[in-house]
C-alpha cells in the first residue's frame, strides 16, 4: 500500500480500513516535517515540528506519520522526499529555470553564494518506492537527491538550455524590497530560500542510497524538464516565478 495523503481524516480512514490487511505500507511524507533548516547534512533523526496546527502542511505530515506508525508499526516505510521535480510538475518551480534560460535577455537570479539546490527526480523517487516495497524496506528515509551548490545548478541549467545571455545576481535585501518572493508562487524566484533555511536543501540522502535509491544526473533531469516545458510552451502563464515584465522591472530598478 502506498499513501501520499496528509489530510488527517483521509490518513486515519485509510489506515483504519486497510492497515490490518497490509504486509507493507509506504507513507510519502516530506522533509518539510523537520523543525529547523539550519543544519547541513541533517539526517532522519532531526527534530520534527510539534503537530499543533493541522491546517499547516508540515504539521499535518507529522500527524500522518504518527497515525500511520501507530497502526502499522514495523510494517511501515515513511519516505520523506525533498523537492520532487520532473516533467508535468504543476508547481512550476524547478521548471522555471530551464524555461527561463531557454529565452533571450538578461536573467535575474538570486545571489548564489552559500546557497544550494537539492531535488529528487520523480522517476527516481517512483522507482525507489516500488523497489523498497518489493524488498520490504521499513523505517524512515529521506528520499532526497544530490546537494548542488546553486552556482553549479545555474551552470548546468545554462548548458542544457543553451543560454547565451547574462545572469544578473541580486541580493536578498534588494529582491525583497522589490516585492520578489522566496521559493514558489507568483512573483517569486523558485528555489531561492532565506539564508537561515539553506539547509532545507542540504538533507542527508545516505539512507536513500543505502536502500537501493539511484539518482539521475542533474543535467538529465534538466533536459527532460526543458523538453516538457517546451512542449507546454515556455511563454505560458505559470504558477511560480517572475513574468517577463516583472523580471524586466526588477532589472531596471537594479540598474
Amino acid at each position: 500500500m502506498i499513501e501520499l495523503s496528509f489530510e488527517p481524516a483521509l490518513v486515519e480512514s485509510a489506515v483504519n480500513a486497510l492497515a490490518a490487511h497490509a504486509s507493507h505500507w509506504t507513507l510519502v511524507s516530506s522533509v518539510s516535517v523537520y523543525a529547523t533548516n539550519d543544519e547541513p547534512g541533517a539526517d532522519e533523526s532531526a527534530r520534527l515540528v510539534d503537530p499543533t496546527d493541522l491546517s499547516s502542511y508540515a504539521h499535518a505530515k507529522v500527524a500522518a506519520e504518527r497515525t500511520s506508525a501507530a497502526a502499522l508499526g514495523d510494517r511501515l516505510l515513511i519516505a520523506r522526499p525533498g523537492l520532487i521535480v520532473g516533467p508535468g510538475d504543476p508547481s512550476d518551480r524547478f521548471g522555471y529555470w530551464p524555461a527561463r534560460l531557454s529565452r533571450m535577455g538578461p536573467a535575474l537570479v538570486p545571489t548564489p553564494d552559500g546557497r544550494f539546490v537539492q531535488v529528487i527526480d520523480v522517476a527516481d523517487l517512483a522507482a525507489w518506492i516500488e523497489k523498497a516495497g518489493h524488498n520490504g524496506v521499513t523505517g524512515t528515509i529521506n528520499a532526497v537527491g544530490e546537494i548542488h551548490p546553486m552556482r553549479n545548478f545555474f551552470s548546468a541549467a545554462v548548458g542544457v538550455a543553451g543560454y547565451g545571455g547574462e545572469l544578473v545576481p541580486l541580493d536578498d535585501r534588494f529582491l525583497l524590497a522589490q516585492g520578489v518572493n522566496y521559493w514558489a508562487g507568483p512573483r517569486s524566484l523558485p528555489l531561492w530560500l532565506p539564508e537561515t533555511d539553506s539547509a532545507f536543501l542540504q538533507r542527508s540522502g545516505a539512507s536513500f542510497l543505502a536502500t537501493g535509491g539511484t539518482l539521475s544526473s542533474l543535467e538529465d533531469t534538466l533536459a527532460r524538464v526543458l523538453a516538457d516545458e517546451t512542449a507546454r510552451n515556455v511563454h505560458r502563464e505559470r504558477r511560480a516565478g517572475l513574468t517577463p515584465p516583472e523580471e524586466r522591472a526588477v532589472l531596471r530598478a537594479a540598474r
